[in-house]
């Protein structure tokens, strides 16, 4: 077999019609891993993602394809573009068996690679790895654990590598029998650090689960959603940058959580292209850029354009019309600015945060007055918006560092233009009220003991 090596030493256009190169500003110390690796500077780094766009395979006979990267060999697999195909444009790999997918080139000291993956259709779940080799494939060792593909929405896998030099990697299956999984956006990142994985195993919320650092839901799953097309009104989908608890007859999420700390604050711009999320159910309504339009709300986001300013990729996922509520204009331009502005205060100076935010009810007064739905009856125009920041110093562990004098901030403020105050302090409450007011369950992975004490109590403002 002949390999080709892929330099990363910047984006080859007569090699690749489409690659990202995403420079991260340098920062102060913070979390760099899910190990909780520190370092006082990030450097510049390059990303290559192959997408599996242009390639043709209909069968899943052994063959090689040549891609947008180089050539792969795909065995016992094929390029997928069915509806029952989970992908993030038109087109995946589909694996079977034990089927193996692999590159035939080189890529150049990679530090971390990131594949995305799903569960086909309705098929049950499969385990698969990721390999390497460092001699043009005569020898392979797994790079990081064994993952689990059990969702049918696409999650995000990272693995750290170790290895340098011209190295070659395979995604091989190796469980599940004739159960199928999908393989798209495999990313190669060199240079800087090992980019932390917020997206991965989005978890039941059960005491004990999704305990690792920078985890969008390492508080815990409010109302336990599951990835699964049967809860239509509690759809867990991990769209990477966060993840959140979808309503498909609300048009609006229940609630959404991310991590933020100062990797994620850079000096991206503001992308604006608000957009519907493709990766929605198939049957299922999208609500568009356009669905707010002359209804008096704004599209009101939930995790905020600015709490992800590290790369035009992060930033431009904030945009899913999946992360908007119809908000009043004074709340979502006056309160919740305020209120997202203090807190990337904080974290500039020294703290990362937790985050969750909902809404719940329905009637809500916008520019136009007051209605309970807009988009002819499509999406849900919530009553009051609710948000809720768990502030630790950065460090690691971060579970286990969540105390009984830990700072929770907990804010739920009316979806009012006429009667709402630009002052997110005026709104202050426990964790417990919201939970209450809300149905959710915030905080299900800290401990009983500690729960009783910080959801009990109302936060000072400052």
């Amino acid at each position: 077999m002949k390999f080709r090596n892929l330099l990363f030493a910047g984006c080859l256009s007569l090699v690749f019609a489409s690659c990202a190169k995403d420079t991260m500003q340098e920062l102060s110390p913070v979390n760099q891993n899910q190990a909780g690796i520190k370092s006082a500077a990030v450097q510049a780094t390059t990303t290559i993602t192959e997408d599996f766009e242009t390639g043709t395979k209909g069968a899943y006979a052994a063959a090689d394809v040549t891609l947008t990267t180089g050539s792969w060999n795909l065995d016992d697999a094929l390029i997928g573009s069915t509806a029952a195909d989970v992908k993030s444009g038109s087109k995946s790999v589909r694996i079977r068996n034990t089927g193996i997918l692999s590159m035939n080139f080189n890529v150049s000291s990679p530090t971390s690679v990131s594949v995305k993956h799903a569960v086909y259709g309705t098929d049950n779940s499969s385990t698969w790895q990721l390999w390497v080799s460092a001699d043009n494939g005569s020898t392979y060792s797994q790079v990081g654990s064994t993952v689990t593909s059990s969702s049918s929405q696409l999650a995000t896998a990272t693995f750290t590598v170790t290895k340098t030099g011209n190295l070659t990697f395979e995604i091989r299956k190796i469980s599940g029998g004739t159960a199928r999984i999908n393989i798209d956006d495999i990313s190669f990142i060199t240079g800087g650090t090992t980019p932390t994985d917020p997206g991965t195993d989005p978890g039941t919320g059960t005491p004990g689960g999704n305990t690792t650092d920078n985890n969008n839901l390492l508080l815990g799953n409010p109302t336990n959603a599951q990835p699964s097309i049967n809860s239509t009104a509690n759809y867990l989908m991990d769209q990477t940058y966060f993840t959140e608890s979808y309503n498909r007859d609300k048009g609006t999420p229940n609630w959404v959580s991310w991590h933020v700390s100062s990797t994620d604050l850079g000096s991206t711009s503001r992308s604006d292209n608000f957009r519907a999320d493709v990766n929605l159910p198939s049957g299922w309504y999208a609500v568009g850029s356009s669905s707010y339009s002359g209804s008096g709300f704004d599209r009101g986001h939930n995790c905020p354009s600015g709490d992800r300013t590290s790369s035009s990729t992060a930033n431009s996922a904030t945009f899913l019309m999946t992360n908007m509520i119809p908000q009043a204009p004074k709340n979502n331009q006056q309160t919740w600015a305020n209120l997202e502005n203090y807190t990337r205060s904080l974290v500039n100076a020294g703290n990362e945060v937790y985050v969750v935010m909902g809404s719940y009810g329905s009637g809500g007064t916008g520019s136009n007055g007051y209605v309970t739905t807009i988009d002819g009856g499509k999406v849900n125009v919530p009553s009051r918006v609710w948000k809720v920041i768990v502030v630790i110093p950065d460090g690691n562990n971060d579970l286990s560092r969540i105390t009984s004098s830990t700072r929770v901030i907990a804010v739920d403020t009316p979806n009012d233009q006429g009667t709402v105050n630009a002052d997110w302090k005026q709104y202050l409450t426990t964790v417990r009220a919201i939970e209450s007011a809300a149905g959710v369950n915030i905080m299900s992975n800290v401990s009983q003991s500690i729960q009783d004490v910080i959801e009990a109590r109302t936060d000072s403002g400052s």
